[in-house]
């Protein structure tokens, strides 16, 4: 039977991406912020409703960038940066390689993101910022953050990866949250550059000083008044990111129906399913639940499996039906052996969904008939 892949990347029409591309080869310009990149830049400040968007070469250094910018690292003295452990490799990575100590909090067992209550219990004299993450595309208690923000004068840079598009219902889109969001691009994401990130800030003189970042610290007389680094977006990408953006109305659409499908079989005749919660009273097996004033963009297909030792199982025995699920997020960076000598309160929730969560595969090319084998796999092993 043929593979079904965890994800597959979104491509525009190839000669629609042929015809962006003859423009470099008409004007020479390969890099260094040159007009396809400004015109992406543009085109993206409209659709994520971002006041300021700086892009970058990957969502990681993006990340970086925003960290070594915005959040303030004093001499002599603790540099902390309360965070989830329940996340991708990148942003833990980022705060660690910014000069900062990731001190990791729980999350919610319900939406997967970084708990509030959890990350004030955490704050102390050492704290220089909070990272959140909008994991799965599931939107993090942003008003919660924003009165911690103001209540201990500190940064809250969120790491919106996974939150391409997504937006509230009147409009307001996950770019506008906190002080900075960092956006990927990666061939795995709804939207992709093939490589590509990008950091929405709302005021032009930190987003200018960003774009300074990621030009080796240059100024326009010569001076690096920053010690920067070389991550600017090529031409390339940007035309890729041109021609992607023309068709993601679409590719979500897709997205959101294959997602649908997931439901519909995962819950058939499951009379105990509650979508609040996305709790299966038959099975057991938890959704991602909806978010009330959310506009998903559908981004992945997480499940968390009652019992223990199932993910790993469901992943082999999906695999020897060529089906290729993932264990996103396992284990928690907070295990990482790079971060073992770190000393951490416990993470029970984190610690729980990790072990037992499995993204399914989920890209807009996938067939209902793709989705009712995955699900007749996963069936087999929840009931």
């Amino acid at each position: 039977m043929k593979p079904i892949q965890v994800t597959k990347p979104s491509l525009p029409p190839f000669e629609e991406y042929a015809e962006e591309i003859k423009k470099i080869w008409e004007n020479y310009r390969l890099t260094n912020f040159g007009p396809i990149e400004e015109q992406l830049r543009e085109e993206l400040e409209n659709f994520l409703g971002a006041v300021h968007l700086v892009l970058f070469t990957n969502g990681h250094q993006a990340l970086e960038a925003a960290l070594k910018v915005i959040v303030e690292r004093r001499k002599r003295e603790k540099n902390e940066i309360i965070t989830t452990p329940f996340t991708f490799a990148s942003t833990t990575h980022a705060i660690a390689g910014s000069g900062f100590t990731p001190v990791f909090a729980d999350i919610d067992p319900v939406t997967y993101t970084l708990d509030p209550e959890k990350v004030e219990k955490l704050i102390g004299p050492g704290t220089r910022a909070i990272v959140p993450v909008h994991v799965y595309g599931t939107v993090c208690d942003t008003e919660a953050f924003d009165r911690i923000s103001r209540k201990y004068n500190i940064p809250v840079i969120y790491d919106a990866a996974h939150a391409f598009g997504v937006r509230t219902k009147d409009g307001r889109g996950a770019g506008t949250f906190g002080t900075a969001s960092m956006f990927s691009f990666h061939a795995t994401k709804a939207f992709n550059t093939v490589e590509g990130g990008a950091v929405a800030v709302k005021d032009a003189e930190t987003a200018a000083r960003l774009k300074q970042f990621c030009n080796f610290g240059l100024g326009d007389g010569g001076d690096a008044e920053i010690a920067g680094t070389n991550a600017k977006m090529t031409e390339f990408a940007a035309a890729m990111g041109v021609c992607n953006l023309r068709h993601i109305g679409e590719v979500i659409k897709k997205r959101e129906k294959i997602c649908k499908t997931y439901t519909e079989l995962l819950t058939e005749g499951d009379n105990g399913f509650d979508p609040a919660t996305g709790i299966s009273g038959k099975y057991g097996i938890k959704l991602l639940p909806k978010q009330e004033g959310i506009v998903p963009n559908y981004a992945y297909y997480p499940v968390v499996l009652p019992g223990s030792n199932k993910a790993e199982l469901a992943a082999e025995m999906l695999a020897a039906e060529n089906i290729f699920a993932r264990r996103y997020f396992f284990p928690l960076t907070s295990d990482f052996s790079c971060y073992s000598h770190l000393k951490h309160g416990r993470t029970p929730v984190a610690d729980r969904i990790s072990a037992n969560v499995l993204s399914l595969p989920l890209y807009a090319d996938m067939t209902g008939e793709d989705v009712v084998r995955v699900t007749r796999v996963l069936r087999r092993i929840i009931r």
